[in-house]
């Protein structure tokens, strides 16, 4: 028996008594990737990205083990949800319009104590003037710096669409706007290289794109290294006592935390290793978060059809953003349909050894995604399920 097949007669045995669809986080797998995040950070604190995760219970068992410290929120109102909730030291990784997110912010101590904005725009800081009202409590910022790649003299760009600062000097420039601004405080830098921690290197039956993306990111490295470097020189003579400089992704941790300017790194995707991780070089983890879609017909031989699982992940529409039939081996997508809505006809020899009401396991393309999806995750140890959790969703919140 392979590997994925003992660990498909876990699941199934696990989850025996639980109607499918459904989803589950395998606990080990989960843990063993925390540990491995921790061992590529090299002694710098991981701060857990929540958007990868989605689920306060997961959060809480993650940040309780060594080598976390922190997380990474994506929306305003998600982060005050997290800090009412008790969690502490929360990073916004993306600016925002929420005025009466940042009314409460301004005028709530324990708010403006756990939570740090992110700002990239002197007109980010209007904004939360505007909307403070009679809030008089310092916000906490962050700095976002653009970690694109520039090439040609600019004619060619690598990397995200994010912060329009890219230079030391529009940093500091930014740095010193927020240092004589009453009412705020600068606190933080971000740098996420999506360019390098976003893009799987090593794509199955494209050797040339495979190289020429390596051959990008070995060169995206040693620039924004030192770059990175520079700009943190510039806004610490500044704010000589900035507290973090936060930097990396799942996918380049190792290389992140080698750079002596970064303080922390960010990552969150691997601990549930969704099927884009299954195309890097720089580190392999275990699939840890899975879902069961119940097969509820059987037309013809070698075909089943499974109930809905048209789970399309964000960013640029592609075969790459669907998600992937896992277990049992061999399943795949009949190409005049794909994944659907309602139905999903797989093809291939395991289909006949399938019965109606039988699970067919699947992986979602990108991490916590999968919790907009479901209001519980049944957590497994072994072959039982030990705990069952709600996800964001599960507990009323749908922050985007």
């Amino acid at each position: 028996m392979t590997a994925r097949a003992a660990d498909r007669a876990r699941y199934d045995r696990a989850t025996a008594h639980l109607d499918a669809p459904l989803a589950l986080v395998d606990l080990e797998a989960f843990d063993a990737n925390a540990d491995d995040l921790v061992r590529r950070a090299g002694g710098k604190p991981v701060r857990v990205a929540s958007k990868s995760v989605r689920c306060r219970t997961l959060l809480e068992r993650v940040l309780a083990r060594d080598g976390f410290a922190g997380i990474m929120s994506f929306t305003l109102a998600e982060s005050l949800w997290l800090a009412r909730s008790g969690f502490e030291d929360i990073l916004l990784a993306y600016p925002s319009a929420d005025r009466s997110g940042f009314a409460e912010l301004a005028a709530d101590p324990k708010l403006a104590a756990a939570v740090t904005v992110m700002v990239d725009d002197v007109a980010q800081l209007d904004l939360i003037d505007a909307a403070r009202g009679e809030g008089a409590e310092v916000v906490r910022v962050c700095l976002e710096l653009d970690t694109s790649l520039k090439l040609l003299g600019g004619r060619l760009r690598v990397g995200a669409l994010r912060s329009p600062l890219h230079s030391p000097a529009q940093v500091a420039d930014v740095a010193r706007a927020v240092s004589r601004r009453p009412g705020f405080r600068l606190v933080g830098i971000m740098a996420y290289e999506g360019h390098i921690a976003g893009v799987g290197d090593a794509v199955a039956g494209r050797p040339f794109r495979s190289r020429a993306v390596r051959l990008m990111q070995a060169a995206a490295r040693r620039e924004l290294a030192e770059r990175r470097a520079a700009v943190v020189r510039a806004v610490r003579a500044v704010v000589p006592d900035l507290e973090f400089v936060n930097g990396g992704g799942t996918g380049s941790v190792q290389h992140t935390a080698a750079e002596d300017a970064v303080t922390e790194i960010a990552a969150g995707s691997g601990l549930y290793v969704p099927r884009l991780f299954d195309n890097y070089t720089s580190f392999s983890g275990r699939p840890a978060a899975l879902f069961a879609q119940p097969v509820v017909r059987r037309p013809g031989v070698g075909i089943v059809t499974v109930l809905g699982g048209g789970y399309p992940a964000s960013g640029a529409a592609g075969p790459d953003r669907l998600p992937v039939p896992y277990l049992p081996e061999g399943l795949r997508y009949d190409p005049q349909e794909g994944p659907g809505e309602v139905q999903t006809p797989l093809i291939g020899s395991p289909a006949d050894d399938l019965l109606i009401g039988d699970k067919v396991w699947f992986r979602h393309a990108k991490a916590g995604e999968l919790c907009e999806r479901f209001d519980e995750l049944h957590l497994v140890e072994g072959d039982s399920v030990t705990a069952t959790v709600p996800t964001y969703r599960g507990e009323g919140r749908a922050f985007l």
